[in-house]
């Protein structure tokens, strides 16, 4: 099985250019990370303040580990993050049959 994680952006008014930029550095970065299988962001047409991030590892710990990395310090925490209004994080186990 496999760890997942849905989360959930809502950036503040004004912001989502700043989220968008932080993601579009940050994406390609997290795929590189020992033990990512996937990473996707998306934004909503419809609601471009709502960002969505979807995400496969081989296991929690790589999933925990990927909040040590640098590029996730510089462009989720020190980018991103302070520009949103919510930050929801669901999980889930994959059932590999």
């Amino acid at each position: 099985m496999a760890f997942v994680c849905s989360a959930t952006w809502i950036a503040k008014p004004g912001e989502e250019e700043t989220v968008r930029d932080a993601l579009e550095k940050l994406s390609p970065a997290s795929r590189d990370e020992p033990g990512n299988r996937y990473y996707q962001a998306y934004q909503s047409p419809e609601e471009p303040n709502t960002f969505r991030i979807f995400e496969v590892y081989d296991d929690e710990d790589a999933f925990k580990a990927h909040a040590t990395y640098p590029h996730f310090e510089q462009w989720a925490l020190g980018q991103a993050i302070p520009a949103l209004e919510t930050r929801q994080r669901d999980f889930y186990e994959t059932l590999d049959y």
